[in-house]
């Protein structure tokens, strides 16, 4: 049963702060009542007041909400707007178009390589930076991404920003990326990177920091506090890389180390800012609008 993320008792309706994504008792529901960081952060008029029911609907703007609740539409641009607020799904259709990209490509006989992928042979390359971020090994591996980054990626998106949750996403992947090409030159073994792990493991991280005891299930079936997930891959990741090389068994375990250590560094940013989250994963339902509604 869900718990009021301020007094933890289990309510049998929760309620779902729209600025903040939090789940709260009927006591602590208004955002004054739970001292909702986009009180502080509100800079345009208000359409309503918490008073008359209207909170859920009211334009918030500032450095960690961007103008609005996840997966609105303030501006009234359509399908932009609900993509320009929704980065999440924007990189999830970016990751698949990519690999659908490469299948096609791979086809006709074209190395997917040299033009997609990040390697070292091809660093000058500066829009691999980017497309390596999206490409992927196969379909296990852009599968597995996408899951972890389907239930994560909004609620740190919604806390942070989308622009910030962007520049995360981004830049972590690029210095991912380089960092494990990098490794792989001073160790003289030439490798070639794709995959959005790197990013990935920065929004982990950063969830990490914001939340520890957030309840997950591993493999959708055994469950277990975030922090005990993050610290156990990247356990395994430190080990693999001692033992065995910074890109054992093709895996480039350099790159999840660094897109982590950006991850935390920024949750921790955020931290510090007041920028919360919540005690459990939440699915389903919500006030969110436009298509796919909420993720």
């Amino acid at each position: 049963m869900p718990k009021c993320d301020v007094c933890g008792y289990e309510v049998t309706l929760p309620r779902e702060c729209s600025y903040c994504g939090g789940t709260y008792c009927e006591d602590h529901r208004l955002p004054e009542a739970h001292d909702c960081p986009g009180l502080d952060q509100a800079t345009s008029p208000q359409r309503g007041s918490p008073s008359d029911g209207a909170w859920g609907r009211q334009q918030q703007t500032g450095p960690d909400f961007d103008g609005a609740p996840y997966g609105s539409d303030p501006d009234g641009s359509g399908i932009a707007g609900y993509f320009k607020k929704n980065m999440t799904f924007v990189f999830l259709m970016a990751m698949w178009l990519v690999f659908g990209l490469q299948l096609v490509l791979q086809q006709f006989g074209v190395n997917t390589v040299q033009y997609i992928a990040l390697d070292t042979f091809h660093v000058a390359y500066v829009w691999t930076w980017i497309t390596a971020i999206f490409a992927h090994g196969g379909f296990a591996h852009i599968a597995m991404n996408s899951i972890v980054l389907y239930f994560f990626g909004p609620l740190l998106e919604r806390r942070a920003g989308s622009k910030s949750f962007t520049l995360l996403f981004i830049g972590s992947g690029v210095l991912a990326g380089l960092g494990q090409i990098l490794i792989s030159f001073i160790e003289g073994a030439p490798t070639a990177v794709v995959g959005a792990s790197g990013a990935i493991l920065a929004v982990m991280g950063a969830m990490t920091v914001l939340n520890p005891n957030l309840r997950v299930l591993l493999f959708f079936i055994i469950p277990m506090p975030l922090w005990v997930l993050t610290i156990g891959f990247a356990m395994i990741s430190v080990f693999i890389m001692v033992t065995g090389g910074v890109g054992l068994g093709g895996i480039a375990h350099g790159a999840h180390l660094l897109g982590l250590l950006v991850g935390l560094v920024y949750g921790r940013h955020l931290k510090k800012k007041g920028v919360s989250a919540p005690q459990q994963l939440q699915f389903g339902g919500g006030r969110r609008r436009g298509p796919g509604g909420r993720f």
